[in-house]
């Protein structure tokens, strides 16, 4: 294999604190309980607490899956390559064509609610106007568009600051709520059970909905390329960032039902955590988490274009997609061309929005999409991880257990939610999430006609792959550049 197939990625320029960072921003703590928690009591009441219990356990499993693979296989499309070399090409691309589909409409279900928050900021009433919310969060999004292109390193820097303020609030508030004294419910272990549930049905439609909180930890496999020691930090990274937003979504939907009526949730679909934020701390608590929410949702568009600008650079490279979209900038090491090309889709997108109606109705269409696209490439890239690590399951418990039931456990409740909730979900849903799909098809069979050479890989096999545990960062930058080119099987 050749190591000098055009330039590569800015290397060795993340850390391991970076990358954990990343992994946090990347599940947008604050944007997924601010946007997503009235789509989720809509599906599941006050089970909410519970459907995100019930699918950490399986995110924990994926993530696993996804620790494994970085280990033996280090490349910035992550799931399209270690699928593609596992289970099928055609999976494969599918895989990464997922992502890039999930990514770039929540382009749009993140850049409204960013314009909407910045406009609440200074008039509750500016932020239920669709057309000024696209367009300040159109603003926001090119920003993050321009830091993107800027290099690994400025992207971390803008991520700390964002990241660091909107943690610090969203821990203050969480412990203000355990204080708060005017409660609309008691707290009530049934809400961990499964009797709220409506039934098998319900149950799949509410994971399918906490899947979304859950989705971005995994930008840290998309940025392997960029990140010293990677093959130890990105797993490790993806691991921490599902256990502390774990912590934080079950906090603060307890504390929604604790302190909000159902009728307030209803009314404030899109702004939840604001109207929370006001119950516990009058005045200013409102305020302080909006601002939490603008932060994390600019953080969050901030990581979700890395991971398909990322994949896409992956699938340009390996020309299953156009070549451009391989090319690195000259200056900042970044797939400029990729960056470029979804700015325009998603600014697109995001103007034809408008026509769909509210930001209520936008987010609640999206976020159901974005969970069928979610759950098809986590539950493949679990797959993968048990068969690159098939030979080695029976060496001890430990390996059987992470490496092969949690991880095939994972895959096979991501399948299951995906067929169980098509019947739950609006048609709009279904057409822009399996649609999406579907149109990866025509460039998938276009280039695997061309012969690209992703579709007859080098079969991902962990007892054929030297793992290192250990990379010293001054020799990274050097053994880094084995990343330029086809995906790296060391």
């Amino acid at each position: 294999m050749s190591n000098n197939r055009g330039r590569g990625l800015q290397a060795g320029a993340l850390g391991t604190f970076d990358t954990v960072v990343m992994a946090v921003a990347g599940s947008a703590p604050a944007y997924s309980i601010a946007a997503t928690t009235a789509v989720l009591v809509g599906a599941v009441g006050l089970a909410s607490p519970a459907a995100l219990l019930y699918c950490a356990i399986p995110m924990l499993g994926i993530a696993l899956a996804f620790s494994r693979l970085s280990r033996i296989d280090v490349n910035a499309g992550a799931s399209y390559s270690w699928v593609g070399r596992t289970l099928h090409p055609f999976l494969g691309f599918l895989s990464g064509w997922a992502l890039v589909v999930s990514a770039t409409l929540f382009m749009v279900a993140g850049s409204l609610p960013a314009g909407s928050m910045t406009l609440a900021l200074f008039d509750e009433g500016l932020a239920d106007n669709t057309a000024l919310s696209t367009l300040v969060g159109a603003g926001w999004f090119v920003v993050m568009l321009l830091v993107v292109l800027g290099g690994a390193r400025l992207t971390v820097r803008a991520q700390l600051l964002m990241s660091g303020i909107e943690l610090a609030i969203l821990a203050l508030f969480a412990v203000l709520a355990l204080f708060h004294s005017d409660n609309a419910r008691a707290f009530d272990w049934s809400w961990f059970g499964f009797g709220q549930f409506d039934g098998v049905s319900g149950f799949a439609s509410g994971a399918l909905i906490a899947a979304f909180y859950y989705w971005g930890w995994d930008v840290t496999s998309n940025l392997s390329e960029e990140t010293r020691n990677s093959r130890r930090t990105t797993g490790l990274a993806g691991l921490i960032g599902v256990g502390v937003v774990f912590l934080l979504f079950e906090a603060f939907t307890i504390a929604v039902n604790m302190v909000l009526s159902s009728r307030q949730i209803e009314e404030n679909d899109a702004n939840v955590l604001a109207v929370l934020g006001e119950e516990i701390w009058p005045g200013w608590g409102g305020k302080l988490l909006i601002v939490a929410v603008m932060l994390s949702t600019i953080a969050t568009l901030e990581t979700t274009l890395i991971q398909v600008t990322r994949s896409l650079f992956a699938m340009g490279r390996d020309r299953t997609m156009p070549a451009a979209l391989g090319k690195v900038h000259r200056r900042w090491n970044t797939p400029s061309v990729a960056i470029g090309v979804v700015g325009v889709v998603a600014l697109v997108m995001l103007i034809a929005s408008n026509l769909l109606g509210t930001v209520g109705d936008i987010l609640s269409d999206a976020i159901s999409a974005i969970g069928l696209q979610i759950a098809v490439y986590y539950g493949l890239a679990g797959l993968a991880a048990v068969v690159a690590y098939r030979k080695t399951l029976l060496r001890s418990a430990a390996h059987f257990l992470l490496g092969g039931l949690w991880p095939l456990l994972g895959a096979v409740f991501m399948f299951w939610v995906f067929v169980e909730s098509l019947s739950e979900l609006s048609a709009a849903a279904v057409t822009i999430g399996i649609g999406g799909l579907a149109v990866g098809l025509l460039p998938m069979l276009w280039y695997w006609r061309q012969g690209s050479d992703y579709y007859r890989p080098a079969a991902l096999d962990a007892t054929r792959t030297v793992e290192t545990d250990y990379v010293p960062d001054r020799l990274m930058i050097a053994q880094s550049r084995a990343h330029e080119g086809l995906p790296t099987d060391f």
